[in-house]
């Protein structure tokens, strides 16, 4: 109950105090590129429920913009204001609308699209039993994911067999050890990384 009331008091909170910044956010879109200003995508919630995630759309519209495509580690696509957007974080301003209606936490393992969450299903059972988050330690951990993928040969594979065993590790990690504390020492590491390179 203190988590859901701290959810809603400061996802409210932020979205009417960020309002300026996300019209701004709507505008620069718009004029950079045309198109949504908003990137909707279906991931897996709470007792492997679906849901819409919200985020500001950072990268060229076109025909596979809402499809479930891999394609973190290619920045081809990714506009102007889009690199700009990911660097900070600002991209996922949106999820505050989905904390406040329900579909997910500020603090909690992130979720992930159907694919993913198929091809380990055992630990997916345990780790969605608590509903995903806008961020985690392993968000903290794997801040700059896109440029580690960027490197490899095979972003997906490597995403498959490394990145995403080690984010599953951490979400149990954190299902087993979770606390008000705990969430708010998350929230201030969070912050505290979008200003390390």
């Amino acid at each position: 109950m203190v988590k859901r009331a701290f959810d809603i008091i400061i996802s409210a909170t932020g979205l009417i105090i960020l309002l300026p910044l996300e019209i701004l956010i709507a505008l620069v879109i718009v004029i950079d590129d045309g198109g949504s200003v908003f990137f909707k995508q279906k991931r897996i919630g709470l007792n492997q429920r679906p849901f819409t995630l919200y985020k500001f759309r950072s990268m060229t519209a076109s025909n596979n913009t809402f499809k479930e495509n891999f394609d973190a580690g290619d920045k081809s696509r990714v506009t102007k204001i889009g690199t700009i957007l990911r660097k900070t974080k600002l991209d996922e301003l949106p999820q505050l609308f989905n904390v406040l209606i329900g579909d997910m936490s500020l603090v909690g393992p992130r979720p992930e699209v159907e694919k993913w969450v198929d091809i380990y299903p055992q630990q997916w059972a345990f780790v969605l039993t608590m509903k995903p988050g806008i961020t985690d330690n392993a968000a903290v951990l794997f801040r700059n994911e896109e440029d580690i993928l960027a490197k490899v040969s095979n972003p997906e594979m490597y995403y498959k067999e490394i990145i995403l065993p080690q984010k599953l590790n951490i979400y149990s990690e954190y299902i087993l050890n979770h606390s008000f504390t705990v969430d708010i020492l998350i929230i201030v590491k969070t912050i505290l990384s979008i200003f390390k390179k």
